[in-house]
């Protein structure tokens, strides 16, 4: 019985040969730099992806995800266990990008209208890159209704949760929610 336990251990330790999240966290919190890097080599692609879709951009996604990264870094003796890590990562990742999203349209506000850095977002996203047929019409939704849209519809948050993220009324949540589905089976007609 007793070398069940320690089996049962070692595999929940060990998937595929691999360590588990929760040790190579704890290994990094120590500074153990190799075991970051797994982290990073194991999730990077999934925090590109949010990055990418709450973003539109390819050149912003790619700054969400490093900086996702650094900001892990930095937090990691936060993650205390009490969920996945890859839950806690998410919800990093999620908030990263939002305010990351935040900062740059304060920045391009100060040079530039509005509508001329949301045409130049869709024009390089249309233009210069090739996606599914759905992909490409979650970025031709304007920067809040698509926020909205793939926090709900793809991510899997509840409008009360996306409330809080995007310091928003619950309905406006919804109403934006609404008008992406609306929008979405106008472009797919």
């Amino acid at each position: 019985m007793q070398q069940q336990t320690k089996q049962a251990e070692l595999n929940d330790e060990q998937l595929d040969g691999q360590l588990s999240d929760e040790i190579l966290v704890n290994q990094a919190k120590t500074g153990d730099k190799a075991a970051f890097k797994q982290l990073y080599q194991r999730h990077q692609g999934r925090v590109y992806a949010i990055s990418f879709r709450l973003s539109g951009s390819h050149d912003h996604a790619d700054e969400i995800c490093q900086d996702c990264f650094v900001r892990l870094w930095q937090k990691l003796d936060q993650f205390n266990g009490e969920s996945q890590f890859t839950t806690w990562l998410h919800k990093l990742s999620v908030h990263q990008a939002i305010n990351s999203m935040k900062a740059k349209q304060r920045f391009w506000h100060r040079f530039l209208p509005s509508s001329d850095v949301t045409q130049d977002a869709e024009l390089d996203a249309s233009v210069h890159y090739e996606y599914h047929r759905l992909d490409k019409l979650i970025m031709k939704l304007p920067e809040r209704t698509r926020v909205v849209f793939v926090l709900s519809a793809i991510e899997g948050y509840q409008h009360q949760e996306i409330a809080e993220i995007l310091n928003i009324a619950v309905g406006t949540s919804k109403a934006q929610y609404h008008r992406a589905k609306q929008m979405l089976q106008e472009m797919l007609s």
